[in-house]
């Protein structure tokens, strides 16, 4: 049997990982300026992280949720403390596309409607809702037409309230940094009409953290620049550094019922030692902080360079729009230079996504192998 190949890939063996670094089975040494579709939030093979999870399948790994499990509780508690969202609820999943999914049942369960308004260029997942409210009919298959999804413009606040004013949406979701579409933020007060928009026509505001939250933007989620509290919030990627681990977060006004949600992997034990050991390094080491500096740092060096058409981003999401598609640029950067990098939906953007816990060092050997490879 083989691997179903739906994946371009290089031809490159990683064996090794530590902080920022990996090793391939020839013994070369990459510097990761992608974290792994920014999965990678703490750095690989974190010490911490280590001991919590081989602490955790030494006693025990995996039990359903038919139990009482505390270290969901412990990993909840957290998680509110860091985020600032302690009067919230978690309702733990696998992945990011299963996070959306069951925001969207959630806030159809709310209100009993069924259309939703998503934004071109957004990406949300794979699944049936989440493909369904994601820029891209490549990727959408005809049994994902079922859904009823309004697609605008980022930032468009007109297009949405007349929208609206039609009646029968049950949800917008909207990313906190648009990813794959380019590093696109949606504008303070955009965020600002559409939490005001929502809330006269009682309809749920999803915010999708899926990529930019747990600290990737400088704040622990990107909507966070802006002072509102959405509805919904969907989590995943660097939530668990690797252990597949996604989330929802829940706002009080919204009332469970046994069998109302459901998962069978979700919120176990190994993951939800994984997920702690995440925000306690986080706490411990300064992560925000470190993502705050070391970006700001990247985006004031990488603007002095005049073959950039422009610059994008907050904290260590950072979008670099060149005047050409740039797969010739990130493959020099990959196999003359030695380093992981991103594209995106847009042809012309390379994507930046490296751990948190980038050293100033590496953001250097990044810059000046970057001003080689243009000028090149």
């Amino acid at each position: 049997m083989e691997v179903f190949p739906v994946y371009p890939v290089f031809d490159i063996e990683p064996q090794k990982a530590e902080g920022c670094y990996l090793w391939d089975n020839h013994g070369v040494r990459y510097l990761d300026f992608y974290g792994g579709h920014a999965v990678i939030s703490i750095g690989h093979s974190h010490p911490h992280y280590q001991e919590k999870l081989k602490a955790q399948i030494s006693q025990i790994g995996f039990y359903s949720n038919s139990i009482r499990i505390p270290i969901q509780n412990a990993l909840a508690n957290k998680l509110g403390e860091l985020s600032g969202y302690q009067d919230y609820s978690l309702f733990l999943c696998n992945s990011g596309a299963e996070a959306v999914e069951n925001a969207l049942k959630l806030a159809s369960f709310n209100n009993q409607r069924r259309k939703v308004i998503a934004f071109h260029h957004g990406f949300h997942g794979r699944t049936s809702l989440a493909v369904a409210v994601t820029d891209n009919p490549r990727i959408q298959a005809p049994v994902n037409f079922h859904a009823e999804v309004v697609l605008h413009d980022l930032n468009d606040t007109e297009g949405v309230s007349n929208t609206l004013d039609e009646g029968d949406i049950c949800a917008i979701i909207i990313e906190g940094i648009q990813g794959i579409g380019g590093i696109h933020m949606p504008e303070e007060k955009f965020l600002k009409d559409l939490r005001s928009l929502c809330d006269q026509h009682q309809t749920m505001l999803i915010l999708d953290e899926i990529q930019s939250g747990f600290g990737r933007s400088g704040k622990f989620f990107a909507h966070q620049y802006t002072d509102i509290q959405p509805d919904l919030i969907t989590m995943a990627k660097g939530m668990g550094n690797g252990f597949p681990l996604g989330g929802v977060l829940i706002h009080p006004r919204f009332e469970a019922w046994p069998g109302m949600l459901g998962t069978t992997f979700g919120g176990n034990h190994l993951a939800c030692a994984a997920g702690l050991a995440v925000l306690e390094v986080m706490e411990e080491e300064n992560l925000l902080q470190n993502a705050n500096e070391m970006g700001q740092y990247l985006m004031d060096s990488l603007a002095q360079m005049p073959q950039i058409a422009e610059l994008r981003g907050r904290g260590l999401m950072i979008g670099i729009e060149m005047s050409e598609p740039i797969k010739a640029l990130r493959e020099k950067l990959l196999f003359e230079h030695r380093i992981f990098t991103g594209s995106a939906a847009d042809k012309n953007v390379l994507r930046l996504l490296p751990p948190l816990c980038l050293k100033k060092e590496e953001a250097d050997y990044f810059l000046q192998a970057f001003k080689t490879a243009v000028e090149g």
